[in-house]
C-alpha cells in the first residue's frame, strides 16, 4: 500500500477582482477616476501656500490680503504671461531640449510690436485704426517663431546643443532690443492693444464671465462624454460612471466657482466714476457696482491651454513628440523626421514667447528693454514643478499651468508680506531644485 499524502494546492493569483478589493480606498479612488497622483499634490502645495500666506496677514496685520477677490484676480492675470510660455516649454523639454532664451525673446518681441504699433503703422493707416492691434499681435507672433524656429534649425540640423543656442539667444536678443529701441520706453501702445492686458476694460463683465463659464462647463461634459464613447468604439477599460460623473462635477464646480470669484472683484470707486462721467449715467458711483469678471490674458491662456493640451494628446504631432522625448534613437528609426520636430518645436515655443510679449507690454501699456528678465527662470520652474521631467518623454500642459501659478503665488505672497528680492530668488531658487530632486525620486519609485 503507498504512502500517499495531499500536498497543498499551488497559490494562484487572485482575480483582478479581488486585487481593486484588496487596495486602499484612495488607491482605489485614484485608479478608477485616473487622476495624476503629482497633479493632487501640486493643488495640495498650492491651497498650502495660499492658506500660508493668508494666516501669515491675519497673524501679523490683523487681517489677511492673499485670499481676497482682489489678490486672486490679480494673480490670474500675473500668472497668464508665464503659464502660456510654459505650455510651449513642455515641449521642449519632454524633447530632452532646454530654452534659456525666452524671456529674451519676449522682450524682443515687445520691442518690435512697439515700434510697429507707435511709429510705423499710424503713419500708413492712421492713429487709432481697428487694423493696428491685429496687425501688431500677428507680426509679434510671426517674429517669434521665425527665432524660434531658427534657434530650432541651429540646434537640429547644426548639432548645436540647446542648452548654448538658447543661451547665445538669451544675449542676442536681449541685446538687440536695446539695440531696436536705443534704451528708450516704447508707450503708449494703441487703445485696444493695451485691453489685452487685462485691466477693467481689459475684461469681459459678469456676464460674458458666466458665458464663458458655461461654455467651459459644457466642453467639459462633453470630453468625458466622447472620452467615454470613443474607449466603448475601441474596446478600451472605461471609467465607472460614478468616476465620470466626479469628475464632470469637479470640473463644473471649480469652473463656476472661477466665475463667483472674479465677478465679486469690483472696479475701483474712481474708474467707475471716469465710467459714469463717460457715459452721462445719473447714478451715484458708491450705488453702482461693475464686476471684473474673467481678464482677457486669462482667456488667452486658456484658449493656448485646451489648445495645446489637444494637440499633444490628441494629433500625430503630439505622439511624435512623447516618442522624440521617450527614446529620440527609436524614434529615428521608426521614420519620425527628428530633426524637423525640433524646428516646429522650438518655432511653436517662439510664437508663445511672442504672444507672451503681447500680453505683458499690453498690460505695462508700454515696450521695454527689460520686459522679460528672469522670465525664462520662471517659465523652467513652472514646467518643471508642473511634472515636466527633464530627462525627457513626461509632461503635462495643464501641469505646467499649475507649476506657473505656484511660481506667480510665490512671488506674490512675498511681495504681499514684504520680503526682499533677494529673498524671493533664495525661495525662487530653493523650490525649483526641491521640484527637480522630487521628480528623481517620483521616477525611481515608478521604476
Amino acid at each position: 500500500m503507498t504512502d500517499t499524502t495531499n500536498a497543498p494546492a499551488a497559490p494562484s493569483n487572485p482575480p483582478p477582482s479581488q486585487i481593486g478589493a484588496q487596495k486602499g480606498a484612495w488607491s482605489r479612488f485614484l485608479t478608477a477616476t485616473e487622476l495624476d497622483t503629482r497633479l493632487i499634490g501640486m493643488v495640495a502645495a498650492l491651497i498650502l501656500i495660499w492658506g500660508g500666506f493668508h494666516m501669515y496677514g491675519v497673524l501679523v496685520n490683523g487681517q489677511g490680503f492673499f485670499l481676497t477677490p482682489r489678490n486672486l484676480w490679480n494673480l490670474s492675470v500675473q500668472t497668464a504671461s508665464i503659464g502660456i510660455m510654459a505650455t510651449g516649454m513642455v515641449l521642449v523639454i519632454i524633447t530632452r531640449h532646454i530654452d534659456l532664451s525666452v524671456g529674451s525673446i519676449l522682450g524682443f518681441t515687445a520691442i518690435l510690436m512697439g515700434m510697429m504699433q507707435v511709429n510705423i503703422l499710424p503713419q500708413y493707416l492712421g492713429l487709432g485704426h481697428p487694423a493696428i492691434w491685429i496687425i501688431t499681435v500677428v507680426f509679434g507672433i510671426i517674429c517669434g517663431m521665425m527665432i524660434g524656429g531658427f534657434q530650432g534649425a541651429l540646434v537640429a540640423y547644426g548639432g548645436i546643443p540647446a542648452f548654448i543656442v538658447t543661451l547665445g539667444g538669451l544675449l542676442v536678443w536681449r541685446g538687440c532690443a536695446f539695440l531696436v529701441a536705443r534704451g528708450e520706453t516704447i508707450s503708449p501702445v494703441d487703445a485696444t492693444f493695451s485691453l489685452l492686458g487685462g485691466g477693467p476694460y481689459g475684461s469681459v463683465g459678469a456676464t460674458g464671465s458666466w458665458i464663458v463659464g458655461l461654455i467651459i462647463c459644457a466642453g467639459i461634459v462633453f470630453m468625458i462624454v466622447n472620452g467615454r464613447r470613443q474607449r466603448t468604439k475601441f474596446k478600451f477599460a472605461k471609467r465607472p460612471y460614478w468616476a465620470d460623473a466626479f469628475l464632470a462635477v469637479l470640473g463644473c464646480a471649480a469652473t463656476v466657482g472661477a466665475v463667483l470669484l472674479v465677478n465679486s472683484y469690483y472696479w475701483p470707486k474712481g474708474i467707475v466714476r471716469q465710467y459714469i462721467a463717460a457715459n452721462d449715467l445719473n447714478v451715484e458711483a458708491d450705488a453702482l457696482f461693475i464686476s471684473h469678471g474673467f481678464a482677457i490674458p486669462v482667456l488667452v491662456l486658456v484658449v493656448v491651454a485646451v489648445t495645446m493640451n489637444f494637440v499633444m494628446n490628441n494629433t500625430r504631432f503630439g505622439r511624435y513628440v512623447f516618442a522624440i522625448g521617450g527614446n529620440p534613437e527609436a524614434a529615428a528609426l521608426a521614420g519620425i523626421d527628428t530633426k524637423w520636430m525640433t524646428v516646429k518645436i522650438f518655432a511653436i515655443m517662439g510664437g508663445l514667447a511672442g504672444l507672451s510679449a503681447v500680453v505683458a507690454s499690453a498690460r505695462l501699456n508700454s515696450a521695454t528693454n527689460a520686459l522679460g528678465t528672469l522670465d525664462e527662470l520662471y517659465v523652467i520652474a513652472a514646467a518643471v514643478i508642473g511634472g515636466t521631467s527633464l530627462a525627457g518623454g513626461v509632461g503635462t500642459i495643464f501641469g505646467a499651468i499649475l507649476g506657473a501659478l505656484v511660481m506667480q503665488s510665490l512671488q506674490s505672497g512675498m511681495v504681499l508680506i514684504g520680503f526682499d528680492a533677494g529673498m524671493q530668488q533664495v525661495v525662487v531658487g530653493s523650490v525649483l531644485v526641491l521640484a527637480v530632486f522630487l521628480d528623481i525620486l517620483y521616477r525611481r519609485k515608478s521604476k
